[in-house]
């Protein structure tokens, strides 16, 4: 079932959500009505041809990066040769496509973008782009702001998709993300880019509580069932046996073992001994 076409412009695309090709072609029509989008078609099924077999980490098909690439350039309201382009991005970097059929497919100012994305200086583009013309003006954006527009949708996808990449690689990424790639689409007036970078970003440099640190704090608030005492002693323990457990499955596990027998084990030490009774 083909995707309704809108009149007026779509939200910007969110993370979860992998563009179809017609909703790729409604969002170019939204923004720019009187364009003709069959080169976004064209440059749709070239993407796929060359990136026919890839994968990405996640298992999916590669050319779904491309069409999140795209869609995000569209969304930025830029024109369509540049979603084109954005939809082209990757394919003289990762496949067998000569440069010269994209010229011939889809002409030179394609052409110069796809390899101009390739080599592409964040910073100094940025600065090149500084007081050009905005990426939705009616004239038309600059080369400069055409190409960081691709680079940051191109970073702004691999963020949004960053958990299937190793812990180390994600902090990488995500602190070049923050020291390069947010000011550029800050001083390129990119700002919906930007915030989402330093959002994704952020949130990835952000240490997550680990699961010693949960189950911990579990453990001391269970301590509190316990006569004032007995606490120290049975939070020791606990924390000596928790230090066994090597995953935290195990861990879990455990944690929910004393969870559900905390309150006899506090029945049992409050009751008085046997001489207490005498």
């Amino acid at each position: 079932m083909k995707a309704r076409r809108r009149s007026g412009p779509r939200p910007f695309v969110r993370a979860d959500k992998v563009p179809s090709v017609d909703g790729l072609v409604a969002a170019v029509r939204a923004h720019h009505p009187e364009s003709d989008t069959a080169p976004v078609e064209r440059a749709c099924a070239e993407a796929a041809f060359w990136h026919e077999g890839q994968r990405r980490r996640s298992g999916d098909a590669y050319v779904t990066h491309c069409l999140a690439v795209a869609a995000i350039v569209a969304d930025l309201r830029l024109p369509p040769h540049v979603v084109c382009a954005a939809l082209l991005h990757d394919v003289l970097e990762d496949t067998a496509c000569p440069p010269q059929r994209i010229a011939d497919r889809f002409g030179p100012e394609v052409a110069e973008l796809v390899a101009a994305v390739r080599t592409a200086d964040v910073s100094a583009y940025a600065r090149a782009s500084k007081g050009a013309t905005p990426a939705h003006d009616a004239a038309g954006p600059s080369r400069e702001t055409a190409v960081l527009a691709i680079r940051l949708a191109d970073r702004l996808h691999n963020m949004r998709t960053i958990t299937f990449l190793a812990r180390a690689r994600q902090l990488l990424k995500a602190r070049e993300t923050l020291d390069v790639f947010v000011p550029v689409a800050s001083a390129a007036g990119m700002d919906t880019v930007g915030r989402e970078l330093r959002d994704l970003a952020s949130a990835v440099l952000r240490p997550a509580p680990s699961s010693y640190a949960v189950t911990g704090r579990l453990l001391t608030a269970l301590a509190l069932l316990l006569p004032a005492g007995q606490r120290a002693r049975w939070l020791e323990e606990w924390g000596a046996d928790l230090a066994t457990h090597t995953t935290r499955r195990a861990r879990t596990r455990f944690t929910l073992r004393v969870l559900l027998g905390a309150p006899r084990l506090s029945m049992t030490l409050r009751r008085p001994s046997r001489e207490e009774r005498r």
